[in-house]
């Protein structure tokens, strides 16, 4: 291979690489504040209750705000909007452990869950299109660098918080705010015309087209997700009688989270084989029999941890190719689109997940679990047939 070849090739792999790296820091210190709630608890003296407040705050302004920065992105760029989004994303939120008021905390979440916001899907539709032919398994990749970063964001903030201590945690910003200037040197303009579209929360045109179905499809989807990952550890204390603080419940996580990153990355290379639709649909029925097994399995065994790796990669496989799904829709707004089927299904799955905690205490928790895993069903079936109609519908 000649040398010119070589730095072409490096180039290609270099960019996407890049993009992968900020999506995993920006994703890494939203999952940070997680691991801080004991100690945020402890400083402040805050109730549960309150603790629950900077979740939601953190939760809203990070994913349900997506598609309004996607519109922004279609208008003012898409990498300055990445770039952006990750020097705020990581200079605000790397501030959250020594935050010397509630108050404070409120806004430096708030504030920095909008640069995650920003990031999104300006950073999805740049990999899309560096992506071309393989644009699948790109936003496969790109998906799942999110995936690693929240792994492994916890792991390094209770490090720092156990050897050097918390007072040192704003360092974490440093690689943050390099990363945003590499975007914005090193990254090429990939942008196309820019549409003169008014910027809005929701478009409304999208979410009367084939991409709003294809939300609620990720609602449906993502709300599986989200009961598993936050129902599965009271389940585990509760009615298994494991310690709140078991390896199995760490453990299970684990397994659950990433594997989910790597059915993504497979369905993305897949998609070059078999029909999109086929994946989506058919990775979310295999995913609602797996899910349901883990109930009836002893919990830390081998077949116990085989189901929860199975379930997270099927429930997870589709969420790359109905981002590429409604981009292929809706080319002229694709950064909106990309928003609405990111940040505005997982936060609307957040926010449906309190009703979910009602149900728990009213019938149980393993049932109220199975109800939100049955929503694979309409899911994987609203999903078969927008897209068998929607081949040759292209919103503007």
């Amino acid at each position: 291979m000649s040398a010119p070849a070589r730095r072409s090739l490096l180039a290609a792999a270099g960019i996407p690489g890049l993009l992968i790296a900020v999506h995993a820091t920006n994703d890494a210190f939203s999952a940070m504040l997680a691991a801080l709630l004991p100690t945020l608890q402890q400083r402040f003296g805050l109730s549960e209750a309150t603790l629950a407040v900077f979740v939601a705050t953190l939760s809203f302004s990070s994913a349900m705000t997506q598609p309004l920065f996607g519109s922004v992105a279609d208008r003012v760029g898409r990498r300055t909007m990445a770039a952006l989004g990750i020097i705020t994303s990581t200079a605000l939120l790397s501030l959250v452990a020594v935050a010397p008021t509630p108050v404070t905390l409120f806004f430096l979440l708030l504030l920095g869950g909008l640069g995650s916001a920003a990031f999104h899907p300006a950073g999805t539709s740049l990999m899309r299109v560096l992506g071309e032919r393989f644009k699948d398994l790109a936003v496969a990749l790109f998906s799942s660098g999110g995936t690693l970063g929240m792994a492994f964001g916890p792991v390094v903030i209770l490090l720092i918080a156990r050897t050097v201590g918390l007072d040192y945690a704003p360092l974490l910003m440093i690689p943050g705010l390099v990363l945003g200037a590499l975007l914005l040197t090193v990254l090429p303009r990939v942008d196309g015309v820019k549409q003169a579209r008014r910027i809005a929360f929701l478009d409304r045109k999208l979410v009367m087209s084939p991409v709003g179905v294809l939300s609620l499809v990720g609602i449906l989807r993502s709300l599986a997700f989200v009961s598993f990952n936050n129902a599965m550890p009271l389940w585990l204390a509760q009615v298994r009688g494991f310690a709140p603080d078991a390896p199995v419940i760490s453990w299970t996580l684990a397994a659950f989270a990433l594997s989910g990153g790597l059915g993504a990355i497979g369905a993305g290379a897949l998609s070059a084989r078999l029909p999109r639709r086929l994946l989506i649909v058919g990775t979310m029925l295999v995913a609602l029999p797996a899910l349901m097994a883990v109930f009836a399995l002893p919990a830390g065994g081998v077949a116990y941890y085989l189901m929860v790796t199975v379930g997270g990669a099927a429930a997870n496989a589709s969420v790359p190719l109905l981002i590429v799904s409604a981009q292929d829709l809706a080319p002229g707004s694709m950064g909106a689109a990309t928003g609405m089927l990111m940040g505005f299904t997982w936060g609307t799955a957040g926010v449906l997940y309190m009703a979910e905690g009602l149900l728990q205490q009213a019938i149980g928790l393993m049932p109220a679990m199975m109800l939100a895993f049955l929503c694979l069903l309409p899911a994987a079936a609203l999903a078969y047939l927008v897209l068998a109609r929607a081949r040759s519908t292209v919103v503007a």
